[in-house]
């Protein structure tokens, strides 16, 4: 890891499909923060065909907004159509000490993964190539019913850019990990980019196969073999295969993409003390990894979320060991995708969130003009709130499948052959505890842009219903990709910014889980505010508050759950703690947890939708009237 203190100032630019974001990150006054923010339409198609121009455009913008910051026209960070990346260090006005990179253009990271044991290997190479930031296009096993021929198609047909094979215990049955390779290499796949290279492949299964791999597969594919990513059912490995991912997605899908080749000449920065390459990594596993590194140097659990338009990436580090996981719900968006949510989730779950009448037809309309003109932004408040209403459905549904798939391992005490596990469920119980979440971060355009972030603070909490005391944040200005790259060389500096310019806190929502009566106390409340003020208060079941705490603020709270209600210590006990504010504030959510219930009635349920959304100051009055 390199010195923070060689760094005075870094670029890092994020490749979109559609954007280049490039953020300027200096060292003020003894601390990293992010001072200026450029961005350039993405230039890796026609008619210019070349990644470098979109990522010179943005770094021009930021050039020219930090000599107006400084009044100083003397700055300079591009020279000869490059970076200037200074190898002796940032002395005056010209130059960078760094400038690291991620990439989701061109599609991202596609790939397929095979396993013998669908809900076994096949889940733990999908959990790998998730990780490390792919899309998994499908996942091929021995059990999952599809014919051998019908497996052959689809591996000819969906052209990935890479394949992770996985499957087997070490030292157990080799049948079925050589079948799936035989499946491979009769389909004989091209990859997505590049067409006169072979297709990489990493086999990471039972290391008693490998000869039988290499057999099969040696001449075909650019086969690269790692550590089993499953030595046992109690063991699952997934760093090896993930740091695989990483070195091929550099090498053969970037190496493809037009312009690649010169931007990974240019992400250099100070690696132990020298001037090294540091490698463009993809998106979403960018994401990942300045998740992971908040969770373990703050010791907490995260969750966070990035609702696009296309798609919906779940990301969480829960259990002391910080167990990374992500999941991305490829048919849950808010433009291109909207029409998924709607089949997902209904119009009925839609509309519960939903404080005034409207029409079917009229919902309808809305969902596909938005999804004909995905760029539109609601011109209407009643608009507004329709939107946040299938955000609310879309979010909730990638959740459900975040937790179906960040599981423990169920493996057997006793030592299990393959064929002995091969048509059962190996998956645990999910690891995600929404009672021990420290932290739920919001990103993408309809929570970050929110006109309110009183409707971002009310979106993440109708959408994930946080149990015990959560604090809430949303990613300001989507930057989270550029820190996850940047802490490969300084912890400190992405950590730093992190904190203190990408997050905007919200605020605590504290909420006792349980059920009760409308007319039972649900929370006893004794909460010193800041500003002088103490709320003293019983508050019924079924209540939403909001308490003015500011950000940096905190306020000394004592909290009892009611009868048979939890907030994390067991049921109707006390809890002492300290909450901490934000832009919105401190939110008291009695509206009960496990189950949360909306009445089905619109004559019960709106009255309820226009109490809350007042109390969270969520709406303008004239739309709850």
């Amino acid at each position: 890891m390199g010195s923070s203190r060689e760094l005075k100032r870094i670029i890092a630019t994020d490749c979109g499909s559609t954007t280049t974001k490039a953020i300027l990150i200096e060292y003020v006054d003894g601390e990293f923060r992010q001072t200026v923010r450029g961005e350039a339409p993405t230039t890796v198609e026609k008619p210019l065909n070349d990644v470098t121009r979109g990522v010179l455009n943005a770094v021009t913008e930021l050039e020219e907004l930090a000599r107006l910051k400084y009044d100083n026209p003397n700055i300079k960070f591009i020279k000869d159509n490059e970076i200037l990346i200074m190898e002796d260090g940032v002395t005056g006005d010209t130059g960078v000490d760094a400038y690291v990179s991620t990439s989701s253009a061109g599609g991202g990271l596609q790939m397929m993964v095979t396993g013998v044991v669908a809900r076994m290997t096949g889940e733990s190479a999908e959990r790998a190539a998730l990780g490390a930031g792919a899309i998994v296009m499908d996942l091929i096993a021995s059990n999952d019913k599809r014919a051998n021929y019908e497996k052959i198609e689809r591996i000819r047909n969906l052209r990935p850019d890479m394949i992770l094979m996985a499957g087997g215990v070490d030292g157990g049955t080799t049948k079925h990990v050589a079948e799936l390779a035989e499946l491979v290499s009769a389909a004989d796949p091209k990859p997505r980019l590049g067409s006169s290279f072979k297709l990489p492949v990493i086999y990471a299964g039972n290391t008693k196969a490998r000869e039988a791999i290499k057999e099969t597969l040696g001449d075909k594919v650019d086969l690269i073999i790692t550590e089993n990513l499953r030595p046992t059912l109690e063991v699952e490995n997934l760093g090896p295969a993930r740091d695989k991912i990483h070195d091929l997605f550099m090498e053969h899908v970037m190496a493809q993409a037009p312009g690649y080749n010169k931007l990974m000449s240019w992400t250099k920065g100070p690696v132990d003390g020298k001037i090294s390459k540091i490698p463009i990594m993809p998106t979403p596993a960018a994401v990942g990894n300045i998740m992971q590194t908040i969770a373990k140097q703050n010791d907490i659990e995260v969750l966070g979320v990035d609702i696009g338009g296309a798609t919906t990436d779940v990301f969480s580090v829960f259990t002391k060991e910080h167990i990374f996981n992500r999941t991305v719900s490829a048919n849950l968006g808010m433009s291109y995708s909207i029409s998924n949510v709607l089949a997902t989730a209904g119009l009925k779950d839609i509309l519960r969130w939903v404080p005034f009448e409207i029409n079917e037809s009229g919902l309808r309309n809305m969902i596909k003009n938005k999804m004909i003109r995905p760029t539109t932004i609601p011109q209407q408040l009643e608009e507004l709130v329709l939107e946040q209403a299938i955000a609310k459905e879309a979010l909730k549904y990638a959740f459900i499948q975040h937790k179906e798939f960040a599981v423990g391992l169920k493996g057997g005490q006793r030592k299990r052959e393959i064929s002995e596990a091969f048509s059962q469920s190996v998956s645990g119980e999910t690891i995600v505890d929404m009672m021990s979440l420290d932290l739920l971060v919001g990103s993408g355009g309809v929570l970050s842009h929110a006109p309110r972030r009183n409707q971002a603070a009310m979106m993440l909490i109708d959408a994930f219903l946080p149990e015990g005391i959560t604090r809430l944040a949303v990613d300001s200005i989507f930057m989270m990709p550029q820190l996850g790259v940047l802490a490969e060389i300084s912890e400190k500096a992405a950590t730093e910014v992190f904190e203190k310019d990408c997050l905007i806190y919200l605020g605590t929502c504290v909420a006792p889980v349980g059920k009760s009566k409308p007319d039972k106390v649900a929370l006893t409340a004794h909460i010193e505010l800041p500003n002088g003020e103490v709320f003293d208060e019983e508050i019924k079941f079924g209540e939403m508050r909001l308490l003015p705490c500011g950000v940096g603020e905190t306020a000394k709270a004592t909290l009892k759950p009611g009868r048979g209600l939890d907030l994390g210590e067991g049921k109707h006990q006390e809890v002492e703690t300290e909450l901490h504010g934000g832009v919105v504030g401190i939110v008291l959510d009695t509206r009960g947890r496990q189950p949360f219930e909306l009445p089905a009635e619109a004559s019960e349920r709106v009255p309820l939708l226009k109490k809350w959304m007042k109390e969270l100051k969520s709406y303008p009055e004239k739309i709850l009237e």
